[in-house]
């Protein structure tokens, strides 16, 4: 059956599957199963409260806070309503999520809990189209979730011809998310997607993993980010498969044991962690830990969001683990290309999924063409015209495809680094050798215009205090030139079959791994390079003092 938008899939699932569970999560130590038709109920009356409250088909709705039940429901409602759902990273500054808000122009907003209601609080003298905030837990100052809901309810004898209206009329070109990229330099940028993006996204993944309205999707990647949204909220909806949400990220492998899931899409930083955790452990014993954490009825895994070392997905295909890489971009909705059981090569993403075009420009960059590609970037018409060309999306990824049409990722247009011999180096790459030395927790290379290659090393800390046996602290460790020299040779060994300009003359330790929090990376784990060079600027001049 084809669907002019998501709300009608919503829609269409409450009516097919009506007591069938669609979604679990986790509440007060306990398991909770919501039905397709609750999940439709409460997203239909929480939709007329938005409607009465005088929000009118492709207004903005901001929705802060993180992955929840009551955030999916949310979304949904928002969609519903034919407005367009603002999504802000959860960890956010109130001046991050003043810029996203004031730049979407959001008339309403969610909030998941006090601290976000605060954040919002603190800039909405600065917010003159916020009209009103709804939080997920009950509060003095704000109206609650449940409330909302309920005025819904009793308000469906007149909204309720709206509502089936506006489900009728909103279609596959009409936005259904303004989702600001990452930001791992300036301003971000407000990618708009359509409805006809993320269900033509959606649709294609199930083309090439299928699920079964039985199946179990574990879920713990942000929903402000478009790989979880799509390939884990959508996609499931799609397939009329539960989805089931992680308490979070530190709760994984609890979570994993719990909900013995067929599905679970991650992130490499969670797959690389799962193997340094087990990496003291003979390699027999290793390799039956590691498949007992993912449980019996695991389907498919698989991997996006930023590179996947080749080491990596050989350790979990030695376990018995097929770990499928994808690739795509907030841009594309997000899904371009992805591995299947029956098409795959270790180091490459895949084929493109159905519908899409995938090609190699001159340069060697990525372009894709299909429904998956943006209408364009919020209120930017120039920033558009830059990256689609003649229908064309420029992805700004390096690649090549062989002849079988499996795409692999070689770098990023704008991480190319240039020495000052005119040499031309990939960090990614290099950085993506490094981290598969089990003393080598997070790397990066720095070098643009520069004689030599350095890098900024994060230890596994726990490793390298077993190597030297020794219980000094990180920040101790980290200075002592015993240590520097063991991770130099560490660095040496991972780079060893690389040309001499590609291997790393200096290095300096950091006793804390980089991370959101410290604004080192961004929610979707990848590391905000250019910040990063700022932060550590005196490191990094240290390591060429007297060279240049």
């Amino acid at each position: 059956m084809a669907f002019d938008n998501l709300a009608q899939l919503l829609h269409f699932n409450a009516h097919k599957l009506g007591n069938v569970t669609g979604l679990r999560y986790k509440r007060h130590g306990l398991y909770h199963d919501l039905s397709w038709h609750d999940y439709h109920v409460t997203a239909r009356g929480v939709a007329a409260s938005l409607i009465e409250a005088g929000v009118r088909p492709g207004d903005r709705v901001g929705l802060l806070g993180e992955n929840s039940a009551d955030w999916l429901m949310a979304d949904m409602a928002i969609l519903y309503a034919g407005a367009v759902t603002v999504s802000p990273h959860a960890p956010l500054t109130a001046r991050q999520v003043h810029f996203q808000f004031a730049d979407a122009g959001v008339v309403w907003a969610f909030v998941s809990n006090s601290e976000q209601y605060h954040k919002l609080d603190s800039i909405r003298a600065e917010l003159p189209n916020l009209r009103g905030v709804v939080s997920f837990q009950p509060m003095p100052e704000a109206m609650w979730w449940q409330g909302f809901r309920l005025a819904g309810w009793q308000a469906m004898p007149r909204m309720a011809s709206e509502l089936d209206r506006r489900l009728a009329s909103t279609c596959r070109d009409d936005l259904a998310a303004v989702m600001y990229t990452s930001g791992t330099t300036g301003n971000p940028k407000g990618v708009m997607l359509t409805h006809g993006n993320l269900l033509s996204n959606a649709f294609a993944c199930l083309e090439m993993q299928s699920h079964q309205p039985d199946d179990v999707v574990l879920s713990w990647l942000p929903y402000t980010h478009i790989y979880a949204r799509t390939v884990d909220h959508y996609t499931a909806m799609a397939a009329g498969s539960v989805l089931a949400l992680a308490e979070s990220a530190e709760t994984m492998v609890d979570n994993l044991a719990e909900i013995r899931p067929t599905h679970v899409a991650s992130v490499p930083r969670f797959y690389e962690k799962l193997l340094a955790a087990l990496a003291a452990l003979p390699l027999d014993e290793k390799r039956r830990r590691l498949k007992a954490v993912f449980g019996n009825r695991l389907v498919s895994m698989s991997s996006g969001g930023a590179p996947l070392p080749v080491a990596i997905t050989r350790e979990y295909l030695d376990a018995g683990l097929m770990l499928l890489q994808g690739y795509g971009l907030t841009e594309s909705s997000p899904v371009i290309a992805f591995s299947t059981p029956t098409a795959y090569k270790v180091g490459t993403v895949g084929r493109a999924i159905p519908g899409v075009a995938v090609k190699i420009a001159e340069d060697g960059e990525i372009l894709t063409r299909g429904p998956h590609v943006m209408k364009g970037y919020w209120k930017q018409p120039e920033a558009t015209a830059e990256v689609i060309r003649d229908g064309w999306l420029h992805t700004g990824d390096l690649g090549t495809l062989d002849a079988e049409g499996f795409l692999t990722i070689t770098g990023r247009k704008k991480e190319m680094m240039v020495l000052s011999n005119g040499k031309k180096v990939a960090p990614p790459n290099l950085e993506g050798l490094l981290v598969q030395s089990p003393l080598i927790d997070q790397a990066v290379v720095i070098g643009e215009g520069r004689n030599y290659l350095t890098a900024l090393i994060v230890p596994v800390w726990s490793a390298v205090k077993q190597r030297l046996g020794t219980t000094e602290i990180p920040a101790v460790l980290a200075d002592r030139p015993d240590v520097v020299t063991l991770m130099q040779a560490e660095c040496d060994a991972a780079l060893a079959d690389l040309s001499h300009m590609e291997r790393l003359k200096r290095i300096a330790l950091l006793p804390e791994p980089f991370s959101v929090a410290g604004d080192e990376m961004t929610v979707s784990l990848k590391l905000r390079r250019g910040f990063i060079l700022k932060k550590y600027a005196e490191r990094i001049e240290r390591l060429y003092q007297g060279d240049e």
